[in-house]
């Protein structure tokens, strides 16, 4: 099986690389300036050419605010991008798994979202991410919905409460949004998995099980750093000033495959490789 992942140099991206590594065959992963997923004809010749078995989409607009003020170019990465590596996969037969987000749900439901619920985006990058699905589904390739991702690389929450507990006395993180902290290492596992499986096309929902608020999680990974998670300060929504409305339910069920470990026992699994990137940036 030859593949293709696309968005190299992310978190992600490079956890999915470790993986597909592993299993001894053909990888290729190339960031934007190898391959820029908004031009068509380069997009359709790239695939053409290396004729890939699967594609792993892991390039995206990932600012969610500043994506209240360029929706266009969000939609442009998110959402068309993903039409043309469609395209370009059906040309060769290839597998196209496209990564999404919890973000394509408004939020105001009671219970986590299953795989088929309605969805209703209440911001800019959520409604360039549906595109997205939206590409993927009508031309019969998959969909993984994912959320609250952290990892070793790049900024990502875990990270950030990290620095912050070397910097502050307190910190105010909201405590009305509820979600599913997922480890990239986890997510990338499940996206290997399926795109090796005999599954189904179509939508699934790769997050860990369990659920917490951001408050509640900053307040495990300052107790695993040893610090009082009392520090952490419990704030609504409301307290900062962001441009994109966050929706406040963000968990998703998963009836159509099994749920990666809970969140909990991914944090502290992934904790060695975390403080390690921590004593890194110290140093």
């Amino acid at each position: 099986m030859r593949w293709l992942i696309t968005g190299a140099g992310g978190m992600l991206a490079s956890d999915v690389l470790d993986r597909t590594a592993l299993t001894g065959e053909p990888v290729l992963a190339l960031g934007r300036d190898e391959l820029d997923v908004r031009d068509r004809r380069a997009v359709r010749d790239f695939v053409c050419a290396y004729r890939p078995r699967v594609v792993l989409n892991c390039a995206g607009w990932t600012a969610v605010d500043d994506a209240e003020a360029n929706e266009a170019d969000a939609l442009a990465v998110n959402g068309t991008a993903v039409r043309w590596l469609a395209e370009a996969c059906d040309l060769v037969g290839a597998r196209l798994v496209q990564v999404s987000t919890d973000y394509v749900f408004d939020g105001a439901a009671a219970l986590p979202y299953g795989e088929d619920a309605r969805t209703g985006p209440v911001n800019a990058y959520g409604r360039s991410k549906l595109a997205g699905e939206t590409a993927a589904l009508e031309h019969g390739h998959y969909v993984v919905r994912t959320e609250w991702l952290y990892g070793a690389r790049g900024v990502n929450f875990v990270r950030t409460m990290i620095r912050l507990a070397g910097e502050r006395s307190s910190v105010d993180v909201v405590d009305d949004q509820r979600g599913q902290p997922t480890w990239s290492a986890d997510l990338a596992d499940y996206l290997v998995r399926l795109a090796q499986s005999d599954l189904p096309p179509g939508v699934y929902h790769g997050t860990s099980s369990g659920d917490t608020t951001w408050c509640g999680f900053a307040k495990e990974i300052f107790a695993l750093l040893g610090e009082d998670p009392g520090r952490v300060r419990p704030v609504p929504s409301s307290a900062l000033s962001r441009a994109a409305v966050r929706p406040a339910n963000s968990v998703l069920a998963h009836t159509r495959w099994q749920p990666i470990r809970h969140w909990r026992e991914a944090l502290h699994a992934a904790w060695p490789v975390l403080a390690t990137s921590r004593q890194r940036s110290v140093a």
